[in-house]
């Protein structure tokens, strides 16, 4: 738990710099040097909601129009910060009610569907991805309580996301539904495929569940 806060500390005062400081530039720094000094464990309770609450008025503060150095495509930078670290800490939290073992807080829908299209459109189709195969297949996502639907192509050159259910005339190898809160969960690794429903090829579904795994450490 220490280390897991001092990581979600630590990134909201990462990204805190971005904003606040304009960087045009990635901030290659380890998060130790970004914290100053880390809070003995008894402070790291208000050190985190400190971070946090910074970050939050910071981009509240921010104009539409800021030029910093961001990493997934957005409409502009202060979005993409605003989104990224939106879905950083409600994962992370995730992570932080786990190993308290205590039930897990709810997610909206809009909240969970828009982490899942992060997920979908911005992380798995960057080329750095492993989510290769030799012979293309294709993964189709509805959620069933929120208007938002992903059709995803894997490949041997990779993957790509198109948002939007599946046309009638595609050819799905596997499609996956479920309420918003429960894709999110799943495919950002944090919950089994055992809430969705599954249909098709499932080899599909555990392709992307083995090969797209977003961690904190």
């Amino acid at each position: 738990m220490r280390d897991l806060v001092r990581h979600m500390g630590g990134v909201h005062r990462w990204a805190t710099g971005y904003v606040a400081d304009r960087r045009a530039e990635l901030w290659d720094v380890e998060l130790d040097e970004v914290a100053g000094t880390w809070p003995e464990d008894a402070a790291l309770s208000d050190w985190l909601r400190e971070g946090c609450a910074v970050l939050a008025d910071t981009l509240a503060a921010a104009p539409d129009d800021l030029e910093c150095w961001s990493f997934l495509p957005a409409p502009s930078p202060r979005a993409m910060w605003a989104r990224r670290q939106a879905h950083e800490t409600a994962i992370h939290r995730v992570d932080a009610e786990r190993t308290a073992r205590r039930a897990l807080g709810p997610f909206g829908a809009a909240l969970a569907a828009d982490g899942v299209d992060e997920l979908l459109t911005c992380f798995v189709p960057r080329r750095s991805t492993r989510l290769r195969v030799q012979r293309s297949t294709s993964l189709s996502v509805r959620c069933t309580d929120a208007d938002s639907a992903w059709v995803l192509r894997i490949g041997p050159d990779g993957e790509t996301t198109t948002s939007g259910p599946a046309s009638t005339a595609s050819a799905i190898d596997c499609s996956v539904r479920g309420t918003a809160a429960d894709l999110y969960l799943t495919l950002w690794n944090r919950a089994g495929p055992e809430d969705l429903v599954v249909a098709g090829d499932t080899h599909v579904l555990g392709l992307f569940l083995d090969t797209v795994h977003v961690r904190w450490s």
